[in-house]
């Protein structure tokens, strides 16, 4: 495909079409090694950095992993720029933004411990007094561990109404997965332009350069980090080939470059720190790349949802869309799982979550649509947390339904996402989460006062069963 000097992007060997919400075409796949050139024969040919480019342009290479790690997790980029990024002015050191947090660990004063569950109403946008973009809109919720050990994870939400202008973000720190609940998002990467509505997911891995514009005015949304590791693709196990997130279904964005040697601010997220560099070109001037080390995104109602179709409630594992390995074999540090319309059918089973203590902690928000079952006013822009072991479940009220209702084949969560952030790992909870939010409420213990001991209803039938089998009876204390 011809293009012109604006950037008009040049199709692989198969991409997807535009749509009315999204005008960009990506190539699909998840974990391939995809090539992409917007100008058809910049890629050199049989190697990775020649002497001399076609059109002057400069090598850049670009590591996600270990240059030893096994084949399998080697992930790399090249890319073919018309400025490489070291032609930059120097760094400085930017104030701190006290609503970012990225050291969990309970040594900081600054995070804190929660035996209990929290909840949290929908985080306010920024007023209008102020144009905030999406780096200055990042405040953090939860996370552990810290970047400078590449083990660990934060949680946090962006609430932006301005779109970033000359100016891009680079988290050095960590992978995102980012998810838009309010206003899409328009990201140029060095890579290509993404486009992500409420609904899908994008990750833009470490030290990847984006810009974040908002054609639908002010945006709220949440974000995943993680330390030192990428997502990957759950295994299927017994499912075989196929199910859960599919691996086509992914997205990654075709080359696209602007021409551009204006002023330009690139911010960096270092160990937790903000820093800037100046530099008197665009940072999306990348003409042609190839690799596996990418920015991409996947639509959730794409997901494939398995379930029983006899009896019982399966672990929530098969919710998973994309999970990310801890240090410890077989326990992932990071599970991102979604809650979308299905079908239930099993019979003789209580449907809903049964009551439950997991030793994984669990963080939950919702992107569209109603999540019933909770009394902590659980909407659209909110979220909720328990830690582990923290014992959990429904109200009285859907237990009460579930337990009484004829089972018959239903749709659940119709119109609906709602997502989970699960970890092996205890979070701490930020100051902003606590206290300067505005948005916390704890989870309502009255919500299951109603579950009374009706086994103290049965100590008649009881004392039968045990004497017709030759036990003895309970004790007349409990009949009173």
């Amino acid at each position: 495909m011809p293009l012109n000097a604006s950037g008009a992007s040049a199709a692989g060997t198969f991409s997807t079409r535009p749509i009315e919400k999204d005008p960009y075409k990506y190539q699909v796949g998840f974990g391939n090694l995809f090539a992409s050139e917007a100008i058809p024969g910049t890629l050199p040919d049989a190697q990775n950095s020649p002497q001399k480019n076609k059109y002057d342009l400069y090598t850049e290479g670009m590591t996600g992993a270990s240059f030893v790690a096994p084949r399998s997790e080697n992930v790399t980029a090249w890319l073919y720029r018309i400025r490489p990024s070291v032609a930059h002015k120097g760094f400085k050191r930017l104030p701190d933004n006290e609503d970012l947090e990225s050291c969990f660990l309970p040594l900081n004063p600054k995070v804190h411990i929660s035996p209990t569950q929290l909840a949290w109403h929908p985080f306010d946008l920024p007023s209008d007094s102020a144009k905030v973009d999406f780096a200055d809109g990042l405040k953090t919720i939860a996370g552990n561990g810290d970047p400078t050990l590449h083990e660990g994870l934060a949680i946090h939400v962006y609430l932006a109404n301005a779109s970033m202008e000359k100016r891009a973000f680079c988290n050095n720190d960590g992978d995102m997965l980012i998810l838009p609940q309010q206003g899409r998002l328009d990201i140029q990467t060095e890579f290509g332009k993404i486009m992500v509505r409420s609904g899908e997911l994008c990750v833009i891995q470490r030290g990847m350069k984006f810009k974040v514009v908002l054609p639908d005015g002010p945006s709220r949304g949440y974000i995943q980090e993680i330390y030192g590791q990428h997502y990957t693709l759950p295994e299927l196990g017994p499912l075989g080939g196929h199910g859960l997130a599919n691996a086509r279904d992914f997205e990654t964005p075709v080359a696209s470059f602007d021409i551009d040697q204006s002023h330009w601010e690139i911010v960096y997220k270092v160990g937790g720190q903000l820093h800037s560099c100046t530099q008197e070109h665009t940072p999306f001037d990348v003409v042609a790349w190839h690799g596996k080390y990418v920015p991409y995104k996947y639509a959730l109602e794409k997901f494939v949802n398995v379930g029983s179709i006899s009896k019982d409630h399966i672990d929530p594992s098969i919710f998973c869309v994309l999970t990310a390995k801890s240090k410890q074999p077989g326990v992932p540090l990071a599970d991102f799982l979604i809650f979308s319309p299905r079908w239930n059918v099993a019979t003789g089973t209580f449907r809903p979550p049964y009551y439950h203590r997991n030793s994984a902690t669990e963080f939950m928000g919702l992107l569209y649509g109603e999540y019933g079952g909770r009394s902590d006013g659980f909407k659209p822009g909110g979220a909720s947390y328990e830690t582990g072991f923290c014992p959990h479940g429904v109200s009285y009220d859907e237990f009460k339904g579930a337990s009484e209702s004829e089972l018959v084949p239903e749709r659940v969560h119709e119109g609906t996402i709602a997502f989970m952030f699960e970890s092996s790992l205890m979070f701490t909870i930020t100051d902003y989460a606590i206290h300067r939010s505005g948005k916390l409420h704890e989870h309502e213990p009255a919500m299951w006062d109603n579950l009374k001991a009706q086994f103290l209803n049965h100590i008649d039938k009881v004392n039968a069963d045990l004497k017709a089998a030759g036990l003895s009876e309970l004790g007349s204390e409990l009949k009173q």
